[in-house]
């Protein structure tokens, strides 16, 4: 077990910048990025910026890009495109720019999965790591993958990761 102060380092509230990725969404229609706001607002998170962009490598890349670049981010939260489909290339535009991985994320991510939606889960390429100070996390795009996410994964160790990667 770790020293508690170890997790006393921890931040209370950490910005957030929310991605969809997505080729038939659009902000009325986006229950997943319209969950995670709801779910970081009931825990505390401001949101630092939202925005769907479609399933084209360079459009995720640029807005990953001016999403890290921002003042006031400590996190960007993307869902979508983390499949195996022809159009799905998130995981490659992530994992292209984290500089550490956080390898236990996507690994508990489809344990929990697996639990919901049998091996299906192991089609999903969920992804997190740090660049610099800040946290990227990639995770599915459906609904239900995106409250297992953020309830059992994120909301609890946000503060925790941001901590982490500016080495606090």
């Amino acid at each position: 077990m770790a020293d508690q102060s170890h997790f006393d380092r921890s931040l209370d509230t950490v910005a957030c910048f929310v991605i969809t990725v997505s080729d038939t969404r659009d902000a009325s229609t986006d229950r997943s990025g319209a969950a995670i706001k709801g779910m970081l607002e009931e825990a505390g998170h401001p949101l630092a910026g939202y925005e769907i962009v479609k399933d084209e490598p360079e459009d995720v890349r640029a807005l990953l890009d001016r999403a890290l670049a921002a003042d006031g981010v400590d996190v960007v939260l993307l869902n979508g495109g983390t499949g195996i489909a022809p159009r799905d290339g998130t995981y490659e535009v992530v994992s292209g720019v984290i500089e550490k991985r956080i390898d236990g994320f996507g690994e508990l991510f489809r344990s929990l999965s697996y639990q919901e939606i049998g091996a299906a889960a192991m089609l999903s390429r969920a992804v997190a790591g740090a660049v610099g100070p800040r946290v990227v996390v990639s995770m599915p795009g459906s609904r239900g993958a995106v409250e297992t996410a953020m309830k059992n994964l994120l909301l609890p160790q946000l503060g925790h990761m941001v901590a982490q990667a500016r080495g606090l």
